[in-house]
């Protein structure tokens, strides 16, 4: 008979316990290095197990009833990861869990060979990354058979080679399968994206991805233009984004082909933002909206400006902007949060209220959620429209739309503390003991020692 679930993870606990407490210190050479294989051993299997809960939680589960939009953010909240690795995991479970037809029948994984070798613990997480990124890269022209094919040898090579190894033979195999490198509309489509990386310590951001055929001939356009020696140089007192640059001025420009284009880019974004033509977003025109101190302004130093969405201003980054229009700038005391000044340069602020939120909250005030201010609602905090909730800014703050309507349908609560912060309180199925407030838009508090705290009784 099979241990329930709820026992084999409390023996599970309890074995891992005895392992951290057992002297490594008396044992011998040998048998830390067969202490090794088995801790290794276990590292692999644990997957597979791994893969049965999630496949039955993505299957039988309403995220709404634990307080939460997706299954992948009920996992980053439950499990304290990022939505993009519960997403992953959810995705690999899918493909090397166990499966069910609509009526209950089991299925073999999608990948049944890769599933078996893991079960096996022959392989490890960088050999089921390595194949499954083969499948995704995979042409769907090839036939089902093929595709087993693939997967078996690939499997053998892994089960027989460390990750290298495979990686070689993952290359060999699609050339053979793929020699003629020609992709169809939908694989090229499925493929397309650009990722903007995580902003770096000194505030630049790494760029990623493919272009379909139809946007790289767009951008080659618009760059061949754009970013010809001469244009768009910001080290230029007046940079030419008009016409044709002199023939000096373009001989002295010692950009990089890569600088040019990067300039060229923000040229353009700039005159796309100016124009006036995007409409709005969230209730505000589609426009740069930065935050920041009184004291940091009048020092023309100090701690970077924060924008809307995010991320990291310097100082002599703010100051050139400002010359520009279309750029909203909410002015705080740094020591109080008062808000001073809401400015403008050009255009009138819409909502005051939402310039505020976007400096107080900068983004969703759900813990655990990091959707930008850009992309968040305005949410009646103390006490919903519905219940005769005030729209003031001390009652409201930012949520995003998912997290805005879960709200309404689940047993979550949001209350304000006295220091102007949004706390929420999850339902007793989500009762983690976390934190409830978010504070992944402030990094500064997160680096805040404990008796540094402001007041935070609720109000």
């Amino acid at each position: 008979m099979a241990p329930s679930l709820v026992d084999a993870a409390a023996a599970l606990r309890a074995a891992v316990a005895d392992l951290i407490a057992a002297d490594t210190d008396t044992a011998t050479v040998a048998e830390v290095v067969a202490a090794m294989d088995d801790v290794e051993s276990v590292r692999r299997l644990l997957p597979v197990a791994e893969h049965r809960i999630l496949n039955r939680l993505a299957a039988d589960t309403n995220p709404l009833d634990y307080g939460a939009t997706t299954v992948s953010k009920l996992l980053a909240f439950r499990l304290r990861i990022s939505t993009g690795e519960a997403s992953r995991r959810l995705a690999e479970a899918k493909d090397l869990g166990p499966r069910r037809t609509l009526i209950g029948q089991p299925l073999d994984p999608v990948l049944a060979q890769t599933a078996a070798a893991q079960i096996d613990g022959a392989i490890n997480a960088e050999h089921v990354k390595i194949i499954r990124g083969f499948f995704a890269t995979l042409p769907d022209h090839i036939d089902p058979h093929t595709r087993q094919a693939a997967e078996a040898d690939l499997v053998r090579v892994a089960r027989e080679h460390g990750p290298e190894g495979l990686r070689k033979a993952v290359t060999l195999l699609l050339a053979l399968l793929h020699p003629d490198g020609t992709f169809s509309d939908e694989e090229r489509h499925r493929r397309r994206g650009i990722v903007i990386g995580k902003q770096q310590a000194d505030g630049m951001s790494p760029v990623t991805g493919y272009l379909t055929p139809e946007a790289r001939g767009t951008f080659e356009a618009l760059l061949a233009k754009m970013a010809a020696p001469g244009m768009c140089n910001p080290d230029d007192v007046a940079p030419v984004v008009d016409g044709d640059p002199e023939p000096e001025r373009a001989e002295r420009d010692t950009r990089t082909p890569a600088q040019r284009t990067h300039d060229a880019l923000l040229a353009m974004g700039r005159m796309v933002l100016c124009s006036g033509k995007l409409g709005q977003l969230n209730g505000l025109p589609v426009t740069v909206i930065v935050s920041n101190t009184l004291q940091d302004l009048e020092s023309a130093a100090g701690r970077p400006a924060v924008t809307a969405g995010g991320s990291l201003l310097p100082m002599p980054d703010l100051i050139r902007m400002a010359s520009h229009a279309h750029h909203y700038l909410a002015v705080f005391d740094g020591h109080t949060g008062q808000a001073l000044h809401l400015g403008r340069t050009r255009r009138c602020a819409n909502p005051a209220q939402r310039i505020v939120l976007h400096a107080r909250d900068r983004g969703c005030t759900r813990p655990g959620c990091t959707v930008d201010g850009y992309r968040s609602q305005v949410h009646h905090a103390v006490a919903d429209w519905k219940d005769d909730g005030q729209t003031d800014v001390d009652d409201l703050s930012f949520a995003c739309g998912p997290d805005n309507r879960m709200i309404e349908t689940t047993a979550w609560r949001t209350r304000k503390r006295t220091d102007g912060t949004t706390e929420w309180i999850p339902p007793p199925q989500l009762d983690t003991g976390q934190a409830r407030v978010n504070d992944l838009h402030h990094p500064e508090r997160l680096l805040r020692q404990a008796d540094e705290d402001d007041d935070d009784d609720p109000v």
